[in-house]
């Protein structure tokens, strides 16, 4: 049973949550129930896609790759079929992350999971890692070293409680290095002398933030620690420990083998062995670059943060987004009350198409709205000539927790597209909802241009049409905010170099 914060009230008792985990070596299926504020595992699938090893030289996912992604998809669907949408998280991490063709494996992945899977960045995968190794752990201030070795990458996090104070992902792991130093599956001193320092290598960096004297215990999640662990307990050392001496007996092990086909050793999984090799190099290189003498194999995974996130998410002050927007507008040294002037208008503006429309999840869209508009001068930090352009590049390349890729890339299109011309959107002009996103947008900028709360009363922004808007004004209005009404004229130009149409009614 996984302890759940108090947060978690706000969601019935007896609820079940899934969490979907498409890692670059399995997939992975994890369900909770939520028990009198206890998460309590119902059920839990995994299975080796391998979906790491698929990549091609151009990195592009192989077809044969895609489809056993899409096979195992289907199996998870059948379990949580009928669930709600804010009862299932799916994230992807390091592959689909590379892969150059992800969009044509997520669009069918998605049909057949029935939920959004999103690809989310190497900091956000250490979040939520971290999380989810915290949240299973006893409560304690110790500080946490936390490293969790998959198939593409591996995260490295410090923390305390449940907060962090460093984290990062690195393009080192066990399918990878498996791949590039083991790839015929011959185990060699040299292949493992090499491995080891090219991953030292990679991982260098995270010796200026991971010292041996920040942090007082270290523990290792999921796959290749794991599998380590377990085989290193069938051999008769102490239970979920991972020692240096341990990791020098497993090697002898796997150089007396001398490969993969022909390595047999209690506690390891057949389907662990192809993937071994790198696994253990990387281990091997984290103990000596970062010092480590032993390391606890922790019961917390990705998944599990997963899950508490869904939890946050239930209560928008505990959002780790909100938070993450907070962050980025006051790095940016953005006007926060302009910010919340504009949100205020752009938001009352949506609610009054929204309610012609009956829009699916209104209260999310109206908080992706409320964060775009409090980034929406962000890019002003740079440069006031084509700030918007500044802002979109920012959110398109930050490392924002909470948010995946691309929720970040959609705040990143608001942005970009609230002030100029609409063109540069043509793809995204397609989406309904998030043309009702973005003109609500352009006009609450329009209307907040002299930084001061606008005169709303009698302005109503309605449909008038499939595909056209009118923003209607009382008589006198236009002449009281001349200036306004000449920038709502311009938009209505705007707008007509596109599919959809906006005109000035006055009274």
């Amino acid at each position: 049973m996984l302890p759940a914060s108090q947060k978690s009230s706000l969601m019935k008792n007896g609820i079940e949550l899934a969490a979907v985990d498409l890692g670059s070596n399995s997939f992975r299926l994890e369900i909770a129930q939520l028990d009198h504020g206890l998460l309590k595992r119902r059920e839990y699938l995994k299975e080796t896609v391998r979906q790491g090893n698929g990549l091609d030289a151009d990195r592009n996912l192989t077809v044969e790759a895609m489809q056993r992604g899409w096979d195992c998809l289907g199996r998870f669907a059948e379990r949580i079929a009928g669930f709600k949408p804010h009862q299932v998280r799916a994230v992807a991490t390091q592959t689909l992350r590379e892969a150059r063709n992800r969009e044509v494996f997520l669009d069918r992945a998605q049909q057949i999971l029935g939920f959004p899977i999103e690809v989310i960045s190497g900091r956000e995968e250490a979040r939520l890692i971290y999380q989810g190794v915290a949240h299973l752990l006893p409560q304690s201030d110790e500080r946490r070293l936390v490293i969790d070795i998959g198939g593409r990458s591996t995260e490295l996090i410090l923390g305390q409680g449940y907060r962090t104070r460093f984290m990062d992902s690195f393009r080192v792991g066990s399918v990878a290095w498996s791949m590039r130093y083991f790839p015929d599956g011959s185990f060699t001193p040299q292949a493992f002398e090499t491995a080891e320092v090219a991953a030292k290598a990679v991982l260098d960096e995270a010796l200026n933030s991971c010292r041996p004297e920040d942090w007082d215990t270290a523990y290792g999640s999921s796959g290749t620690v794991g599998a380590v662990g377990d085989v290193l307990q069938a051999a008769g050392w102490p239970a979920e420990v991972v020692t240096r001496a341990g990791l020098d007996w497993l090697l002898e092990r796997l150089l007396k083998a001398q490969s993969a086909d022909r390595l047999r050793i209690e506690g390891m999984k057949d389907d662990r062995r192809a993937v071994i090799g790198g696994g253990v190099s990387v281990l091997r290189a984290v103990f000596d670059l970062l010092g480590i003498e032993e390391m606890h194999v922790a019961q917390g995974a990705l998944r599990h943060g997963a899950l508490y996130d869904l939890l946050d998410r239930e209560q928008a002050q505990s959002d780790q987004r909100s938070a993450s927007v907070q962050r980025l507008a006051t790095h940016f040294n953005t006007d926060p009350t302009q910010a919340q002037r504009v949100s205020r208008v752009a938001r009352h503006l949506m609610h009054q198409l929204a309610d012609a429309r009956e829009v699916a999840e209104l209260d999310w869209h109206l908080q992706k709205l409320g964060w775009a508009a409090q980034l929406h001068e962000i890019g002003s930090a740079i440069s006031h000539s084509d700030y918007h352009k500044h802002g979109a590049y920012i959110l398109d390349n930050a490392d924002a927790a909470g948010f995946t890729m691309n929720e970040l890339h959609r705040l990143g299109l608001l942005v970009l597209g609230h002030r100029g011309k609409l063109r540069k959107l043509d793809v995204s002009l397609d989406d309904e909802t998030f043309v009702m996103q973005l003109l609500a947008l352009r006009l609450a900028v329009i209307l907040c241009h002299a930084r001061r709360d606008p005169d709303l009363q009698g302005l109503r922004l309605a449909w008038a049409g499939p595909q056209a808007f009118r923003l209607d004004c009382p008589g006198g209005w236009c002449d009281a905010y001349p200036q306004s009404a000449h920038l709502l004229k311009e938009e209505e130009q705007a707008w007509q170099k596109t599919a959809w149409a906006f005109r000035l009614a006055r009274d």
